[in-house]
């Protein structure tokens, strides 16, 4: 099956889009399910990332409470169970490296069996041959590809404990894999920062000699930032942190209109369901799939709790958002 609009989806993007108008009046309320969802595979990492909860580690930052844990083809059962009708889009990432899970293709292919555009978000440090040609032939959608330097020292600034070459690799197997399709489409992904400044240029002009279809660049998200951070780039405008006239660093002003509260979800490897991507320590759970319909956990009182606070004072992972 490919996907596609159905009567059940372009309803419920229709009630979607409608509550989120009424909420620019203030007026809080759910009437639909979650256009898209986030899945987590995997809550555990092969890197240590410095701007990563799950490579942090033990680094003092809020964790995953889930570390270390793959989602479970019963739970994956469960989402997919809940969304098929009514959801467009399935992201198979959250906090963790997503390829860990070896039940990765499988529930790719499953998800778009039932007419769901598929993304996957990785480090491609297991992305080997056979990996790239089992996520092909499961029909996967998009698959993006994180590399934040065109040396080995630039990149392994952010990605440590990670190899470029692997990497690079990664790239040309997935390419080599979708010769006789047209999906996924490779997209390259390059945090901006201090230590790759300088290969801004060099991506732009490199990106499809390495076997991607687009390359996008993305603001880094920082820790501890407001004396400076030395993977802060030079140029404001790259970056998220703004300087003050006291020399300390803040968080540029974001809009209070966030349309993605209530048009999806995560669903972390347990079952877990949270707001968004940002609530990387679970602050904010509506509960969990396991237990209870995800339509009602869309809906239920914490839900629409986080969703008042969110128009109104922001919470403190909307605050540290940057879409």
């Amino acid at each position: 099956m490919s996907v596609g609009l159905t009567k059940s989806r372009f309803t419920n993007a229709l009630k979607c889009y409608w509550n989120y108008a009424l909420s620019r009046f203030g007026l809080v309320r759910i009437s639909h399910a979650p256009l898209f969802v986030s899945v987590e595979p995997a809550a555990v990492c092969q890197l240590k990332c410095p701007a990563c909860p799950v490579g942090l580690r033990d680094a003092g930052i809020p964790k995953n409470r889930n570390t270390g844990k793959l989602m479970s083809l019963d739970t994956w059962h469960r989402v997919l169970s809940e969304i098929r009708e009514t959801a467009f889009v399935v992201q198979f990432y959250f906090q963790g490296e997503p390829l860990l899970n070896k039940d990765l293709p499988q529930m790719i292919r499953e998800a778009h069996d039932a007419g769901l555009y598929t993304i996957v978000s990785t480090n491609a440090q297991a992305l080997t041959q056979q990996m790239a040609e089992d996520l092909v032939a499961a029909g996967l959608n998009r698959i993006i590809i994180s590399m934040d330097g065109l040396t080995e020292d630039s990149y392994g600034a952010y990605r440590i404990g990670g190899s470029l070459e692997k990497t690079k690799a990664a790239l040309l197997f997935l390419h080599k894999a979708k010769d006789k399709h047209r999906t996924p489409i490779i997209e390259l992904q390059c945090l901006r920062l201090r230590t790759n400044e300088h290969e801004w240029t060099d991506f732009k002009r490199q990106y499809k000699a390495l076997g991607a279809d687009r390359l996008v660049f993305k603001t880094a998200q920082l820790y501890n930032y407001s004396n400076g951070h030395p993977l802060m780039v030079s140029e404001s405008r790259y970056s998220r942190y703004t300087k003050g006239a006291d020399g300390l660093y803040r968080r540029k002003p974001r809009s209070k209109k966030c349309f993605r509260i209530w048009s999806g979800a995560v669903v972390t490897t347990t079952g877990e369901v949270l707001p968004c991507c940002y609530d990387k320590a679970h602050q904010y759970s509506y509960g969990n799939i396991m237990d209870t319909p995800l339509k009602e956990l869309f809906a239920n009182a914490q839900s629409m709790a986080f969703r008042r606070a969110a128009l109104r004072e922001q919470p403190a992972i909307c605050q540290e958002c940057w879409r």
